[in-house]
């Protein structure tokens, strides 16, 4: 067995939010903590939220958003933990009710339900966060044991600057 085979592997599911063009820090701390890394983006973030040719060359491996087909191989191993970053109101909301209309969905319902760890690190804007459909789902999500960290909103500090995306945090919930 190889080392790369040894290496756990993470899925990083990423959505269509502002924050999604920083993944590579993401990237860069799982693989600084032994993790081969496979991205998985929703269509929409394949719409320019990040850099895609960058990621790929960063960990590898081709950035996936579309379903393969049947007798297309599996570009990824079976995941040892999954983390959503960033996640948005749209991704968490049709997560938790069993909605698997994208790859990354399907992804998301597979993984919990054959119990692998998954972390998730929510931008989502305050009005949205507050709406109970999205309360009412991390109620559900957090149910299967699916972890949170911190909702970034993404709004300036009165200094003008924005906080960070605390990208490593994904990784010390799983």
């Amino acid at each position: 067995m190889t080392e790369q085979a040894e290496q756990p592997f993470l899925y990083v599911v990423v959505c269509a939010a502002g924050i999604a063009s920083g993944v590579g820090k993401l990237i860069t701390a799982a693989q600084e903590r032994d993790w081969q890394v496979g991205v998985i983006a929703t269509p929409v973030a394949m719409g320019g939220f990040f850099d895609a040719a960058a990621v790929e060359a960063q960990t590898g491996r081709p950035v996936r958003s579309a379903w393969r087909r049947p007798a297309d191989p599996r570009p990824f191993p079976p995941p040892d933990a999954v983390v959503v970053a960033p996640a948005t109101f749209n991704t968490v909301n049709k997560w938790a009710a069993g909605i698997a209309d994208t790859l990354a969905l399907g992804t998301l319902c597979e993984a919990a339900g054959a119990g692998v760890p998954i972390a998730v690190l929510p931008s989502v804007a305050d009005a949205l966060a507050a709406h109970p459909a999205y309360q009412d789902s991390l109620a559900r999500l957090r149910g299967m044991g699916v972890r949170f960290g911190a909702a970034y909103n993404g709004e300036a500090r009165p200094d003008g600057g924005r906080p960070g995306f605390a990208w490593e945090r994904a990784l010390d919930l799983l």
